[in-house]
């Protein structure tokens, strides 16, 4: 069977007009689909690069076949069952920052690139003042961009029209906001010049964003049975929900942006606004942040994928009774919409067509908790005075997943009733499990949620948290997760 390519694909080429920093499932099947179907249905006619950013993984797969592959959306529409299938040819090019630095530049300094969108998780967006502007790249994400837009603004003599819209997708919060901060920092740091600094305020834009797709990734078990039903080979596989939502906060002229961007014209749902906040609490608090309190705790009592949660009795009255009974009191929206909303994103974690894997939702779980679980703690302690129980639980099972000592490749290993699992976080993450994992639960508690720069502040300090926290790693090590989250639910 011949491998997908831009034959069979019937690829058109385009000018590069977008920069993608990460080439993981989401960025292909939520911002690389909207591309292409505004390709197809207006006269945008842009091309999208991607950037590998980071050391780990190659594009291999990617060059194999000239970055084309198939994205199948599946779920419910109207009550009905429904699949798409839809060959992605937006992407034009793959490349790594580190390995091939020149290609990745020049591609920066393009005649024809306009935006910058990026997808580097929660812990991306950072200021990290021992990054080296000399470095070929930086190692963080907003190092790496603050150096090519120094790159760009040299190269075109700071003209005002060559200035790029970037356009993050990681789920803090005011990511547009945050990472235009970031990168400041850096040109403060490396001293990069008033003038440039100027070009980055006036040709520049920073927008804020929400995005909202449940992406599973390569259906590994239908993935020779799909090939067969396409007719061709494709190691590139997405597949996701049919629901999708692009919530973008400009800057500048939303007016304008809004026609720089036709994703309207092409019928897709982005909404444009002044004002992402609300759409952005009830999204994060509610769907990402269920996700990250019940993932880890249902992984460990024997699940592996959110259908499997659902289909749990036990896991999901965890789930829900976390929802409605500890997230949605504390969000500032009207609890009747809240309560709509969860009930959708009970009805989307249901999808029989999504095989979403527990353990890729537990990919950098620690600032997940920080940024979508931590403001609905705050906000029930500070609302009714004492400890929320779900969410306080969730801390405990995190600490449970993540308790190793064996390292893997960038790494940790979990052991789980006898069948090991990885542990991907970032370095300092991972360091401080391998050192504490075999602690007492009460000092490996004491030391976690007292580490300021997991969650912004010592969490020691929040009355009863120690002691809560501790009582349920103990049990979760003595009778097991199952048996613990059975208790809870009661």
């Amino acid at each position: 069977m011949q491998r997908l390519n831009k034959q069979i694909s019937k690829a058109v080429d385009r000018p590069v007009k977008v920069l993608q920093f990460g080439e993981g499932n989401f960025l292909r099947a939520f911002v690389d689909y909207m591309f292409d179907v505004t390709n197809e249905k207006t006269d945008f006619n842009g091309g999208v690069v991607i950037v590998k950013p980071i050391q780990f993984g190659n594009l291999d797969r990617f060059h194999e076949q000239e970055c084309q592959y198939t994205l199948q959306l599946r779920g419910f529409e109207n009550g009905q069952p429904k699949k798409v299938t839809r060959i992605i040819t937006s992407v034009v090019d793959a490349v790594a920052a580190i390995e091939d630095y020149q290609k990745y530049e020049d591609y920066a300094k393009c005649e024809t690139l306009r935006f910058v969108v990026s997808n580097t998780t929660e812990a991306g967006i950072v200021f990290d003042e021992t990054d080296d502007f000399n470095a070929l790249p930086p190692k963080t994400y907003p190092g790496k961009l603050t150096k090519i837009l120094f790159d760009r603004f040299k190269a075109f003599n700071g003209a005002q029209d060559k200035g790029l819209i970037l356009i993050p997708c990681e789920l803090i919060a005011d990511n547009g906001i945050n990472l235009k901060k970031c990168i400041m920092q850096f040109v403060d740091l490396w001293e990069l010049g008033d003038e440039f600094k100027a070009w980055l305020e006036s040709a520049c834009s920073f927008c804020s964003t929400l995005v909202d797709r449940i992406v599973p990734g390569y259906p590994r078990d239908e993935a020779d049975a799909l090939c067969e039903e396409f007719g061709y080979e494709d190691q590139l596989i997405v597949t996701a929900e049919i629901f999708g939502l692009w919530v973008i906060e400009s800057d500048k002229d939303l007016d304008a942006l809004r026609k720089e961007l036709p994703f309207n014209e092409a019928g897709l749902p982005v909404v444009f606004t002044k004002d992402h906040h609300p759409y952005k609490e009830r999204k994060v608090r509610i769907l990402n942040g269920s996700h990250t309190s019940f993932v880890l705790a249902s992984f460990l009592a024997g699940n592996d994928l959110v259908k499997q949660s659902m289909d749990d009795p036990t896991i999901r009255k965890y789930m829900e009774e976390t929802l409605f009974d500890e997230v949605i009191p504390t969000l500032s929206l009207s609890p009747e919409d809240c309560k709509e909303f969860a009930a959708a994103v009970s009805e989307r974690f249901q999808n029989p067509f999504i095989k979403h894997k527990l353990l890729d939702i537990s990919l950098n779980s620690v600032s997940k908790w920080e940024a979508r679980c931590l403001p609905s703690f705050l906000g029930y302690v500070e609302k009714f005075g004492k400890l929320p129980k779900y969410l306080t639980f969730s801390i405990a099972a995190l600490m449970s997943f993540y308790t190793s000592q064996k390292a893997g490749e960038m790494s940790l290993v979990g052991n789980r009733n006898g069948e090991e699992y990885t542990i991907r976080d970032d370095k300092d993450v991972l360091d401080f499990f391998k050192a504490n994992s075999s602690k007492s639960p009460k000092e490996f508690t004491q030391a976690f949620l007292s580490t300021e720069k997991f969650f912004g502040q010592d969490l020691t300090k929040v009355s009863g948290l120690v002691d809560a926290v501790t009582s349920y790693i103990t049990d979760i090590r003595a009778k097991g997760m199952r048996a613990v989250v059975e208790e809870l639910v009661k």
